[in-house]
């Protein structure tokens, strides 16, 4: 008889909850403090309420689910009768929480395996999604395991921001190299790597920076089939019309998602956050 698998993942996947659903996949959300009040991170009242803060420059800080959210959710799974999990997460270069999982499996009532995916976003989603369809084909913890990670191998995601002050508050560049982009009218282009979201490229002008955000994820995706995602924070219009130009490029798209980020990735990035997510099957 297989196992039965249960799958953990944090709200930074920024999952499509239909398919979160159809999987039974548990999201654990992480806590955004916004004027001194903790707010569930990936809701659409906590993102409206980021994007205003960013706007006045308010202090926008982020916290880890703590050890004992992931026993509580890993002991309702064994509950529900799981006999396993495994539990996929974003960048430990990023945020505690890969940590707080692991601390939290070693006394679950049952052997749970913890994934750090070096991923954000739907970059870390995709992965998810892959381990659940091995998991709904009957597959193994390892093997469930072993595809999220394999996908994770494969991922690409970019980012085109704004403005680089708020990776000048987030330590991710220095004062001075903000206060002369800024003065230059720099677009900069970011990209997840080893684990860290990194800038990669500054581009004179938006419009420019975003035809250079699509040629990097059409580059990324290869000829084979792929999983896209967009992401925005503040700016639908633009994620939809990247959405839509991508789809075309790529003729063998398996899916493409379109969504806005939450806190986490937001803050580092602010309003007008553009991000295109390719992950290879």
């Amino acid at each position: 008889m297989p196992r039965l698998v249960a799958l953990v993942t944090d709200s930074t996947a920024y999952l499509p909850p239909a398919q979160a659903e159809r999987y039974g996949i548990t999201v654990v959300p992480l806590a955004v403090v916004l004027d001194g009040e903790a707010l569930e991170d990936g809701t659409g009242e906590t993102a409206r309420r980021l994007t205003a803060a960013l706007e006045r420059r308010q202090a926008v800080t982020t916290s880890r689910p703590g050890p004992e959210v992931f026993a509580a959710a890993y002991r309702e799974a064994a509950e529900a009768g799981a006999e396993e999990i495994v539990s996929v997460h974003l960048s430990s270069e990023i945020s505690g929480t890969y940590d707080a999982a692991v601390i939290a499996a070693r006394r679950a009532p049952v052997p749970v395996t913890v994934v750090d995916t070096g991923l954000i976003a739907m970059a870390l989603g995709f992965c998810v999604l892959a381990a659940a369809e091995v998991v709904a084909a009957g597959g193994t913890p390892e093997e469930a395991a072993a595809s999220a990670r394999k996908r994770a191998a494969s991922a690409g995601a970019y980012f085109y921001v704004d403005t680089l002050e708020h990776l000048r508050r987030g330590g991710r560049i220095g004062t001075a190299q903000a206060l002369l982009g800024s003065a230059l009218a720099v677009k900069p282009l970011l990209e997840l790597k080893d684990g860290r979201i990194e800038l990669r490229e500054k581009v004179r002008t938006a419009s420019r920076a975003i035809a250079r955000l699509e040629e990097l994820a059409v580059a990324h995706a290869g000829t084979g089939p792929v999983d896209v995602a967009v992401h925005h924070l503040a700016a639908q219009e633009r994620a939809d019309q990247l959405a839509e130009r991508l789809a075309g490029r790529l003729p063998q798209v398996a899916q493409v998602h379109v969504s806005e980020v939450g806190a986490v990735l937001g803050a580092h990035t602010g309003p007008g956050l553009l991000g295109a997510v390719v992950s290879p099957r």
